[in-house]
């Protein structure tokens, strides 16, 4: 059976894509890597947080996936909307990298031990809600491009430090500047960090039937229950929001942060249960009870709508 992979073509979109394609191979597979370049790889003067980047860097990859010019696609967990079209399921969810995000600087050890009003480069309203709240003093200024280039900015001295994705940097074997790795009660991930989502089109059982050995149990329990969680509160990935869930036995402990984009009011919660959407679930209503819909609010009000694509 021959199998397309639709993938964006950044390096480490390419790890990722390649990655699976081994694993496909392995099971005697005939695979081929199909490079699709999407919205959000052609807009990159612009912070991701200022346009709203829901579906920006899959819209693309969907629609070939559509059009049956690919049979499945390779993404970043956190980078997939939390509500597929009836067309699109995701077929499997291999076990995750490392969730946590990595601190990455030339000359300082610790978000501590960065002098006052030092410039930090991140392109995550979330990572920069969190680190304000932590060091309002800190100069936060938006950072795009791939992790080499973001990672040569560093270098250059464009910036003291930057925060980045702990399982990207493992995965392209770029952890030398990783001073720390940020706990997630100081800096809580992303939703579906570090795993990898595998999307098919909803009827393809024979595609979906081939991808199944790929699929990680609790990994995908973990990250329903973040997915349900941003789900909720009406999130995009690109919100100041952050839930890492884990699994101990049947249980899922789910912690939880909404942060004002100046950091000044972060909310937390943690929920327990063995159920991912209800663990999801009962979080974001506590949150936005609790004044996480004002911070959503005020949130959208100040993105800008996205650019037409030529």
């Amino acid at each position: 059976m021959r199998l397309r992979i639709g993938s964006r073509g950044s390096q480490l979109a390419l790890w990722q894509a390649n990655h699976i394609a081994a694993k496909l191979r392995e099971h005697a597979y005939q695979v081929e890597i199909e490079v699709i370049h999407t919205t959000g790889d052609k807009i990159t003067d612009v912070a991701l947080a200022k346009v709203g980047s829901k579906g920006m860097f899959i819209k693309e990859i969907e629609e070939a996936l559509a059009e049956g010019r690919i049979d499945l696609a390779v993404h970043s967990l956190k980078d997939l909307p939390t509500e597929l079209s009836n067309q699109f399921t995701i077929a499997a969810i291999p076990p995750r990298e490392d969730p946590r995000d990595a601190f990455c600087s030339v000359d300082f050890s610790s978000i501590e031990d960065l002098p006052q009003g030092a410039r930090v480069g991140t392109s995550s309203l979330r990572r920069e809600a969190q680190l304000k709240a932590l060091r309002p003093d800190l100069n936060v200024h938006p950072l795009r491009g791939n992790v080499d280039t973001r990672l040569r900015k560093l270098q250059s001295g464009d910036y003291a430090a930057i925060i980045l994705a702990m399982a990207g940097l493992k995965r392209l074997e770029r952890t030398e500047l990783v001073k720390q790795i940020l706990s997630t009660e100081v800096m809580c991930p992303a939703a579906g960090q570090g795993a990898l989502a595998i999307e098919a089109r909803t009827g393809d059982r024979h595609v979906i039937n081939a991808l199944s050995f790929l699929d990680d149990s609790a990994t995908r329990a973990q990250t329903e229950c973040e997915r349900a969680l941003l789900e909720a509160m009406g999130g995009g990935c690109q919100v100041p929001i952050g839930a890492n869930a884990t699994l101990a036995g049947q249980t899922l402990l789910l912690s939880a942060v909404i942060a004002s984009s100046d950091g000044k009011t972060v909310l937390r919660e943690s929920v327990t249960g063995s159920r991912p959407f209800d663990v999801g679930n009962s979080a974001a209503a506590k949150l936005l009870a609790r004044g996480g819909k004002a911070i959503l609010d005020a949130v959208y009000a100040e993105s800008i709508p996205l650019p037409q694509q030529p």
